[in-house]
């Protein structure tokens, strides 16, 4: 299925695996490039060096384009953005919008950029500024989201911009793939259903609490980093949420520092990427502080495995997938149920 996204990323179907930070590693990376999609590898969790190795490690898995994601507002994006540029990549993704001098460096060294945004003056800022195209998120999407769903933030977005828009927020089969066609998108992007593949490596105990999931087991919170983050309900959310402000402040400062030290990050760069995140948005100065439960919460799930102690960023999809099919699997699925959909739309008129 060609659309504007496999022709710009050069992929054979229009299907996205995001950038999850603490899943999206080389081997889930590129089992989705080898399946013909785009893999986005997660480099804001990353080191400069563990990042350089990470790319080397795709290149030696697959021939096929991928990507990476990282901050920018990060303090070494431009290493970050050196090191995508020097590793031949073919697309850089964002997940806050990079500034117009990044867009040209990047566009200069012939990778293609596609922010995430999650509101429509977002994405008509970023293709002002040069994007070749924008994943747009609704509020079912995982992680950090939005209030406005899919269904009525794509059209808008489609309609505000001029250049290829990527659909996600409550994606899993080829129905989806269609529908988000139909809105005008140029395909779509999914986490949630990524993660729970048998190439993601994320513990088996994390992927069947996903799995025993209900669509109403997945909430959003605040109550991690202070911005409204969806993921499974467990029951170390709940206490996040019932704990006090001066309790919650000190596992903060203790989880920030661990997190300095995975990231090789100083303490001046960890407390300029929290000035990074407040800007612009209703932040108090502990909630700054409390972004930094964010990483380590993760970690402790994605990779250790202990769902008591981290947190599991989910999209409301979860609670409809009930298997764990290899990548190629997935992509197959994926695109015979999408051409079994316009077949039926075919029929039907």
């Amino acid at each position: 299925m060609e659309t504007a996204l496999t022709r710009l990323a050069g992929i054979r179907h229009p299907i996205v695996q995001t950038g999850m930070g603490w899943v999206a590693g080389p081997r889930l990376v590129s089992a989705t490039a080898n399946a013909g999609a785009l893999g986005i590898l997660a480099s804001a969790t990353m080191t400069l060096d563990q990042l350089r190795a990470a790319i080397a490690e795709v290149r030696c898995r697959t021939d096929a384009p991928f990507g990476v994601n990282l901050r920018a507002d990060a303090a070494d994006a431009g290493d970050r953005v050196r090191l995508i540029v020097e590793g031949g990549v073919r697309v850089a993704s964002f997940a806050l919008a990079p500034s117009p001098e990044l867009i040209a460096e990047l566009k200069e060294a012939g990778v293609v950029v596609i922010p995430s945004v999650g509101a429509r003056r977002h994405a008509e800022k970023v293709a002002a500024w040069g994007a070749d195209a924008v994943i747009v998120q609704g509020g079912e999407g995982g992680g950090h989201t939005g209030e406005v769903a899919t269904s009525v933030l794509l059209p808008q977005v489609v309609d505000a911009v001029r250049i290829p828009v990527v659909a996600a927020g409550g994606f899993f089969d080829g129905r989806g793939l269609v529908a988000a066609l139909a809105y005008g998108a140029a395909g779509v992007a999914m986490g949630t259903r990524f993660l729970l593949t048998s190439d993601s490596t994320v513990p088996d105990a994390v992927k069947a609490r996903y799995l025993a999931a209900t669509v109403r087991d997945v909430t959003v919170t605040r109550a991690v980093d202070g911005l409204p983050h969806r993921m499974l309900r467990t029951d170390l959310v709940t206490a996040l949420e019932r704990s006090g402000r001066a309790r919650g402040l000190l596992h903060a400062i203790r989880r920030a520092g661990k997190f300095r030290k995975l990231s090789g990050l100083t303490w001046r760069q960890l407390v300029q990427d929290g000035l990074a995140l407040r800007h612009g948005k209703d932040l108090a100065w502990s909630q700054v502080l409390l972004a930094a439960n964010t990483p380590m919460l993760l970690r402790s799930a994605m990779v250790e495995g202990r769902t008591d102690l981290g947190v599991m960023a989910s999209g409301q999809v979860a609670g409809v997938i009930d298997d764990l099919p290899s990548c190629a699997e997935l992509v197959e699925r994926v695109m015979k149920e999408a051409e079994e959909a316009l077949a039926r739309l075919a029929a039907a008129r």
